[in-house]
């Protein structure tokens, strides 16, 4: 091994059992130490498995990989190998081993034979790496998806790796998360020499990179630094990738004659604006006001929630108190979204929403209290879907149920089935028990058609056997197939390439036109919100922060990062290009954006 490199690869073929296709075919590369390379690549490009045999868990059929200086195929190197090369997954509960969090990230310097004493420094260090400090004695099941993300890099982190391989593991955190374990990567890269490789679907993180790797099809397609990848903006859609945000601007901007330097952030991006309206001789501008549509509806199948409180585990030592006095109103026809940091409590509040968590006052066996002479009488939280009230315990829960989907945030906690056909007419069956089977047949087949798969193709086979895709596919057809009136979705296109979400946004477009009253998604992506949504609310600490359209919640961005939430990257630019007189008010997707840009430089000051 030559010492430049910490990792080589050379001409790995790796097949999965039962394939005759290879999941990775004569991949070929090396990292040097203290390198930081990006790796891209749609779903099934080989990413995962490619991290998976750097460390060992998967072996090569064919070819050679070194992981410094030691080879990866030979079973005596594996442990040592795995001291210096940690790995943290996209889905954290496959890292979770204990019942406390200290336990949790003390177990790989434990088994690597690390000091008791230095183990509990490690421990201090990785959780404020992380920001999870306050949580150490927490049990990981009480945690949510974005807080476990985070211990399971504090776990890896203690085990001070020299190469750390972090697989889509910020994809189901909040922008603050993200933007932590950036850093905290970063950080350990540029100040004490890590070798470090981000596989991401986010563009804005593979910027980072010193180096970027695009797989396709288990092969790699491209390499170079991040400025040379992303210039091949028409070769990277073809590999299912899309362009970051803000080289789409420019683009634009440039297709309508302003010279607009190649930027891969937002504030370069605004000065090299601003260069352009000042040559111009514009020291002030405005785009024209933004046209506000309203959503029609009937108002059958509004959702009012007043004063909704919830705790987990009340009454215990773990009591946490994760809603804190909810008012919500959203009305009948919206594509409506919802955002939070960790933690703020989405998730609980829409498991309410179909009665998955139902009210005090709904379960059998609550009794009415007695108000004592002289007390007002207590306050008590009410939620109501159309006609159903789910405050009530005679409420038809199971109807409610069959009109109000839910998706969840990992799609493959949803299927349990033998079989694909058997996963998606369950809750149909469940609900409708009348059908006959060639209905039940064809509802099924029409579902897995609508969500994008072919039924005779995925009918038989195990929905354990699919890719994360096509799982979650298969989780929105169980939930559609019943043609609810309303569907929420937690996190839909988390963990998706670039393609992959655009696919799901599309779907959940399609439906929401053609028969779905109402479609609620909670989304980390505050892009994917000003992109899809009529109207978003914000969720800050059990409460409902602010509410109403995207572009007038984004507008808010001192605040928003307050609460550890992010703006789209047109929000950004706009933000920086008002402190210098130019006023754009557009509805924070790329198109209008770059539109409403244009219309103020071509108009000039009275534009």
């Amino acid at each position: 091994m030559s010492e430049e490199y910490v990792i080589e690869c050379e001409n790995i073929k790796f097949y999965y059992p039962g394939s005759d296709t290879p999941a990775l075919n004569n991949v070929s590369f090396n990292v040097k130490k203290g390198e930081f390379v990006s790796v891209i690549g749609h779903n099934g490009s080989g990413k995962s498995t490619l991290a998976r045999l750097l460390n060992g868990l998967l072996e090569a059929d064919e070819g050679k990989i070194t992981v410094l200086g030691m080879d990866v195929s030979e079973g005596k190197n594996a442990l040592e190998i795995r001291k210096h090369v940690g790995i943290v997954f996209q889905n954290p509960d496959n890292q979770m081993v204990a019942s406390i969090v200290e336990d949790d990230i003390a177990f790989g310097p434990e088994n690597i034979g690390v000091e008791r004493e230095e183990i509990g420094r490690r421990i201090e260090w990785a959780l404020n790496a992380v920001g999870m400090e306050k949580y150490r004695n927490a049990t990981p099941t009480r945690l949510s998806g974005g807080q476990k993300q985070r211990i399971a890099v504090a776990g890896v982190l203690a085990i001070r790796p020299d190469v750390l391989i972090l697989d889509e593991s910020t994809a189901m955190l909040d922008p603050k998360g993200r933007r932590e374990v950036v850093d905290v990567v970063t950080r350990l890269n540029k100040e004490e020499g890590m070798t470090v490789i981000l596989i991401t679907h986010f563009m804005e993180e593979a910027l980072l990179a010193d180096r970027t790797i695009v797989m396709n099809k288990g092969e790699i397609a491209l390499t170079g630094t991040p400025e040379e990848i992303f210039a091949n903006g028409e070769t990277l859609e073809t590999f299912n990738l899309s362009l970051p945000r803000v080289t789409l601007i420019s683009n634009n901007l440039r297709a309508a004659g302003m010279d607009i330097k190649n930027e891969l952030h937002p504030d370069g991006l605004a000065l090299e604006i601003l260069k352009n309206f000042k040559n111009k001789g514009l020291t002030h501008a405005h785009s024209s006001k933004r046209e506000v549509g309203e959503v029609s509806s009937e108002h059958g199948w509004d959702i009012d929630i007043t004063d909704l409180t919830y705790t987990y585990s009340k009454k215990s030592p773990f009591a946490a108190k994760a809603l804190n006095g909810i008012d919500l109103h959203i009305d009948d026809g919206e594509f409506f979204g919802i955002i939070g940091h960790t933690g703020s409590g989405k998730s609980t509040l829409i498991q309410h929403l179909n009665a998955l968590i139902k009210l005090p006052t709904a379960e059998k066996k609550y009794r009415k209290k007695r108000v004592k002479k002289g007390q007002p009488a207590p306050v008590l939280p009410k939620i109501t879907v159309g006609s159903f009230d789910l405050s009530d315990k005679k409420c038809d829960f199971e109807s409610l149920r069959a009109n109000v989907g839910m998706v969840f945030q990992y799609p493959e906690y949803q299927l349990f089935a033998e079989s694909v056909f058997a996963d998606v007419a369950f809750g149909l069956k469940n609900f409708n028990k009348k059908l006959s089977d060639t209905e039940i047949e064809n509802a099924v087949k029409e579902s897995l058609e609508i969500v994008g798969l072919n039924y005779e193709e995925v009918k038989d086979k195990s929905p354990f056997d699919l890719s994360g895709g096509q799982k979650r596919r298969v989780a929105i057809a169980g939930v559609i197939v019943t043609k609810p009136h309303i569907l929420i979705l937690d996190e839909p296109a988390a963990g998706l390439d670039p393609k992959g979400k655009n696919e799901i946004m599309q779907l959940l477009h399609k439906l929401h036109r053609e028969w779905c009253k109402t479609v609620i998604i909670v989304s980390h992506d505050m892009d994917e919100v000003a992109d899809n949504c009529t109207k978003a609310c914000v969720i800050a600490d059990g409460k409902v922060f602010a509410c109403g359209e995207p572009s007038r919640i984004f507008s808010r961005a001192d605040e928003l990062e307050a609460l550890g939430l992010d703006i789209p990257l047109t929000a950004k630019i706009a933000k920086k290009l008002a402190e210098s007189g130019i006023i754009i008010d557009s509805d924070c997707t790329v198109e209008d954006f770059s539109r409403k840009l244009i219309e103020a430089y071509e108009g000039g000051a009275n534009a």
